[in-house]
This record gives structure tokens, sequence and C-alpha cells, in this order.
């Protein structure tokens, strides 16, 4: 049975309670249910929980209650194996710390100068939240003080791991006063994630999320095909749907970049997102994902690991995983926050995929319906392409700019109407527009004209279809 508790049952500070309500919590998740009271008496936590079970407000919430605001330095530390998911991290403490005044919450990552980093630490935060190599960097150079440090919080642990930051999260750990609070959060627990929870954790409260998944809002297929037809059975899959937000898991890089070239290909509005990617290009895939500017999304596992999507409708698993629980990660991508989804997974007849797919089965407890892939090739896709294609505009939220300042450009510097223009995304040196396709090339050039707030920045077109 499911725990479900109203917050105002725990005994969190009220400052608190303003950016739960804020944000539309009545109820604890599970997870939340089962962690936040051991982690507000300052046990040791474990929490094994899947992707959308709402871990983070968990351990936000934890160490948010120990902060004391008049003191401008770290007291919590988060880490985290990817920006993207740190960059969702520091967006999601702040929006439960609103209540307290003056909390500053920073993010240490690649893709941000050092020096702007500096320059940030020495002007104080209250929460650090980073990537291992930044932050163990940033603590060599002697430029984050941990005297303070009561809390330390170890996300997405098990990719962590898998991504081969175990050297530098010990590294970190040297810098840390060994009087702390320790979180470990975790999708799945193989042996090397509670090696590490053995090594940094003084006994920890084990609590979990049940990781079966909701048949009634999660439709599952098995589709059977031919190991050398595998491309035709994607192609007869998209074909038969819809075109909705769309999370395609492949197993190599090389897998990652030959299945993105055969959709787009087809006409389908697909991109890759995998570990040989810059930090800029990953940034740029995830906008044109988030903006709809591209349908299909193609991604290997640590590269995906961390994306908060709520939309994924669709998640197609092009080969099998070797592992139960990270084929359960996978599919667990779609159906969250109470929406329906679907996941449809390929498997080659003949092969040791077969054996994977019972495992996975015996795992989930859960016969999985089988079909037969089409392999007789569907044509093009062009349905799948999209009808926005992204704006990148070489200036931020440093430069003063404002969604609104954009759209003005837009609509009355350039002439498109305000339903040719989609979602807006700022960051500090970057904002990416969504726009119609067929006013793309319009609206290009006339930014590239106009002045915004007295200042011309360079534009240009990403995404869209093959």
């Amino acid at each position: 049975m499911v725990m479900s508790n109203s917050f105002d049952t725990l005994s969190i500070r009220p400052e608190l309670l303003i950016g739960v309500k804020r944000l539309g919590y009545s109820e604890m998740t599970e997870i939340q249910a089962k962690a936040l009271p051991p982690a507000l008496n300052g046990a040791d936590i474990v929490g094994h929980a899947r992707t959308g079970s709402g871990k983070t407000a968990a351990f936000a919430l934890a160490l948010l209650q120990k902060i004391d605001v008049s003191l401008r330095v770290p007291q919590a530390m988060v880490i985290a194996p990817t920006r993207e998911l740190a960059d969702q991290l520091v967006a999601a403490i702040r929006a439960l710390a609103v209540g307290l005044d003056g909390v500053r919450v920073l993010l240490v990552s690649g893709g941000n100068s050092s020096r702007d980093q500096r320059d940030a630490l020495q002007a104080g935060a209250h929460v650090v939240v980073g990537t291992p190599g930044r932050l163990l960097h940033q603590l060599q150079l002697k430029r984050i003080q941990t005297k303070c440090l009561t809390t330390l919080v170890l996300d997405e642990a098990d990719r962590m791991l898998d991504m081969g930051f175990e050297e530098e999260v010990l590294g970190i750990l040297k810098y840390l006063p060994a009087a702390r609070q320790t979180l470990l959060f975790s999708a799945t627990w193989p042996v090397s994630t509670r090696g590490l929870s053995e090594q940094i954790q003084r006994d920890p409260v084990m609590v979990g999320a049940a990781t079966l998944l909701d048949d009634d809002v999660l439709r599952q297929s098995v589709v059977v095909c031919d190991r050398d037809y595998r491309n035709l059975a994607l192609q007869g899959v998209l074909a038969e749907r819809d075109p909705v937000p769309t999370l395609i898991f492949c197993e190599t890089r090389n897998q990652c970049k030959e299945v993105t070239a055969f959709l787009r290909s087809l006409g389908v509005s697909a991109l890759a997102l995998h570990g040989e990617l810059e930090q800029r290009d990953r940034d740029e895939v995830m906008v044109c994902f988030r903006n709809e500017s591209a349908r299909v999304l193609v991604a290997t596992n640590v590269a995906a690991r961390g994306l908060d999507v709520e939309s994924i409708r669709l998640v197609i698993c092009y080969e099998l995983s070797l592992d139960p629980e990270t084929h359960i990660h996978r599919i667990g991508r779609t159906a969250r926050a109470e929406a329906s989804g679907e996941a449809v997974s390929l498997v080659a007849e003949g092969t040791n995929e077969m054996g994977r797919l019972r495992r996975i089965e015996e795992h989930m407890d859960a016969n999985i319906e089988r079909v037969s892939g089409d392999e007789s090739g569907a044509g093009n896709l062009a349905w799948w392409a999209s009808p926005w294609r992204t704006l990148v505009v070489r200036g931020g939220r440093r430069d003063k700019l404002r969604p609104g300042d954009l759209l003005g450009a837009l609509t009355r510097g350039v002439g498109l109407t305000g339903d040719e223009v989609g979602m807006i995304t700022l960051t500090d040196k970057r904002a990416w527009i969504a726009v119609n396709t067929r006013v793309a090339q319009k609206a290009c050039d006339g930014l590239n004209r106009e002045r915004i707030k007295k200042k011309r920045y360079r534009v240009h077109l990403v995404g869209g279809a093959g």
C-alpha cells in the first residue's frame, strides 16, 4: 500500500510549507513519506526510488530545514552526475526555498566559466549543487568553505559510479566534515552503490518506493523482429502512432547516432543525446526536445540519466538492457505525474535478447504483450516532423534579456504573430526561442537585423527534421 500523508504532519519550518504549497504539493509521495521523517531527525538515508517518485523534494526539504540563513557559507552540498540534473536540482531547491528569505543556491558545474563560479562562491552560498569533477576542482582551489557543512546529498548515485566518478566523489569527501548527514539516492541498487554507501554513511536508514509500474497508466508491449530488420521494426512502430514526445534508448553511442540518422532520413524531427556531445550541444538538444522542435530524442542510458521531461508519452527501447532494473528505469520515463504513457521494446528473435526479456518479466512479475514487428518499411514519416524550429540568440539573462523582450522583437519588430512563437528558454548567456517552421528563416533574419534593448545579437537556427 502506498503511503500518503500531508506535508503539514511533518515537523518542518513553516517557511518551507510556503514553497510546498506554491508548487501545488498536497500529499507526500511514497518515497517522501518514508524518507523525510528520519532525514529530518538527522539520520543518514539510502533512498531507492525510480525517476519521477518525488525524491528531490525529500532531500531538498531535509537539507533546507537545517539552513541558517544568517551564515552565508555552504551548509549543504548536492552532487549530481550530469549538468542537466544539477540544473534541475538547483531550480527545484530554489522553488522549495522560496519562503526562506535570502537562501542562496549555487550551481557548480561544467559549461560555466571557472572564474564566474569563483566570484559566485566568494559572494557566498548556503547550498552548493554540482557535478563531481567541478566540485572537486573548486574544493582543491579552496574556493568552497566546508567547516559549516552539515548535509551531503548524492543523487543518482548508481549512474555517478557508472560514469566513472567514484574517485572524484571520494576525493570530495576528504574535504568535508566527518560529522555530517549523508543522503544517498539511487534508482537502482547494484553492488557498487552498496559499497559506496558502506564507505561514506553511518547506519543509514534504508527507504524505498515501489518499483513496480502501474499498468493502468503505462501500456507495455514487445515487438519481436528479425535482428537484421530492427530499423524497419522501429519505423513500423512510429508509423502506427501519432507524433508525441518520444524517447528512444540505445545501448551504445554509435547505435544512438545511427538510429538518429535513420529517423532523420525519414523526415522525423530527431536529435541524439550521447556522451560525445559538448555541454553546449547537450543543452541545445535538451532545449529543442523540451520545446518540441525535436519530437524524438535518441539517447544512451548514461546521457539520458537525470532528464526531467514530464511530457514524454512514448519510450522505445531499441535494444533490451542486460539489467532488469535499468529497463524499469527506462520505461519509467513515461507515465509520470499521473499521465498515461506507452513503452515499446524491440527484441530480436533467436538472440540472447529473449533471455533478457524473460529476466525482465521475472523481475517485474509480469508477462509483457508480444506483437509482430512490421518489417515491410512504412515509407517516410513526414507527420513526425515538428512544426517548430529553434532560434538561438547569443545573449541571455546577463544581458538583462527577458522573454517579453524577445517576444516583442519578434512580433512588433519582425512581424510574427503570437501563435507563431512558442516556448522561450533563457540562460545566463543564451536564449532559445521556438518559432513556427514556416516563418523560421524570416524570424532568424529579422532578429539578426533587429535591436533588442538597443543592442544587436547574433542569431542562428537549430533543430528541424532531416
